[in-house]
């Protein structure tokens, strides 16, 4: 399991949230809480459908044309629902990781 398909999967089964209340509880916006705000605010973006075939294939495992099946649909279809939002979430980590770097070095030079 790739890091993108690790926090799809935090975030739909809600571990993603009790872990990052459980990290931190102040207000503060860490890197998880940054992560969390982002993809909640892509998830409530997206149509029910969308997230359901996003859940199908990274928490169930299915195949392209297993989902494609599913809802009646060509594979490409499915490719064009869910590939922008995994291309968001990669971002969204890609964002996290460098805030904390750029927060690290600032932490640094002011010791």
């Amino acid at each position: 399991m790739n890091e993108v398909e690790f926090n799809i999967r935090l975030y739909l089964t809600g571990v993603m949230k009790s872990w990052s209340d459980r990290i931190d509880n102040t207000d503060q916006l860490t890197p998880q809480r940054f992560i969390l705000s982002a993809m909640t605010e892509l998830f409530d973006s997206l149509s029910e459908d969308e997230i359901e075939m996003i859940r199908l294939r990274y928490m169930k495992g299915l195949t392209l044309s297993e989902v494609a099946s599913r809802y009646s649909i060509s594979e490409r279809t499915v490719r064009n629902h869910t590939n922008p939002t995994v291309k968001q979430v990669k971002e969204i980590i890609a964002r996290a990781k460098k805030n904390e770097l750029i927060d690290r070095k600032e932490e640094i030079e002011c010791q």
